[in-house]
C-alpha cells in the first residue's frame, strides 16, 4: 500500500502561489514544490546522506589500501597480495560509482528505492564485500606467516602489508552495512 499516493490522501484545496502563508503556518514563498514523502529511507541506504558517507568511507579505505600495497616492490610475488590489489581496486571503482549515484540522488531529491535498482545495489555490494573480505583474510594470513612464523619482516615490507590489509578490512567493514541495508530493503517489500 502506497500511503503517499493522491488517491489515499486526496487534496481538496490546492496551495496558492501568491506568497502568503503556506502549509504549517509559516511564510512559504515557494508553494509549487510538493513535499516528497519517503517512507522507507533509512540512513545508509542508497540515495541518503548516510549511504553517501558509507560509500566515501569504502572508497577512501579501499584506495588507501590499494596505494599502500601497490607502492611495495615485492607484492606481485605473493598471490594473496595480488588478489588484495584486485579486490580493493574493484571495491574502489564500485564505491566511487555508487557515491556518484548517491550524490545525484541527493541533488535531485530522488529516492533510489526502485526494486530493480536496489537489487542491483545489493548484488554488487554482496559481491564486492565478499571479494574484499576474502582478500583481506588471505592477506592477513600471509602477513602473519611472514611476521610471526618466518620472522622475516626485516627483509619485507611487513608494516605496509599490514596497513594495506587493515585498510581492506575497514573497506569491508564499511561495505557490509550497505549490503545488509539493501538486502533488508528487498526483503521488506
Amino acid at each position: 500500500m502506497n500511503v503517499s499516493h493522491a488517491s489515499v490522501h486526496p487534496v481538496e484545496d490546492l496551495p496558492t502561489t501568491d506568497g502568503g502563508v503556506g502549509i504549517g503556518g509559516g511564510n512559504n514563498n515557494n508553494n509549487n514544490e510538493v513535499p516528497r514523502v519517503r517512507m522507507k529511507d533509512i540512513q545508509g541506504m542508497p540515495g541518503t546522506a548516510g549511504g553517501l558517507a558509507l560509500r566515501i568511507c569504502q572508497f577512501v579505505s579501499a584506495v588507501m589500501g590499494l596505494c599502500i600495497m601497490a607502492t611495495t616492490s615485492d607484492f606481485p610475488s605473493v598471490t594473496a597480495f595480488c588478489y588484495l590489489v584486485a579486490a580493493t581496486g574493484l571495491q574502489s571503482v564500485w564505491s566511487m560509482s555508487q557515491a556518484i549515484i548517491d550524490i545525484y540522488a541527493l541533488l535531485v531529491r530522488r529516492s533510489l528505492q526502485n526494486y530493480r535498482v536496489v537489487s542491483l545495489f545489493a548484488i554488487g555490494d554482496g559481491i564486492t564485500s565478499t571479494l574484499t573480505f576474502a582478500a583481506a583474510c588471505a592477506s592477513a594470513g600471509i602477513t602473519v606467516l611472514i611476521d610471526n612464523d618466518l620472522n622475516s619482516c626485516a627483509h619485507n615490507h611487513c608494516s605496509q602489508f599490514e596497513t594495506a590489509t587493515a585498510m581492506a578490512f575497514i573497506s569491508w567493514f564499511t561495505s557490509l552495512p550497505s549490503f545488509l541495508l539493501n538486502f533488508w530493503s528487498l526483503a521488506s517489500r
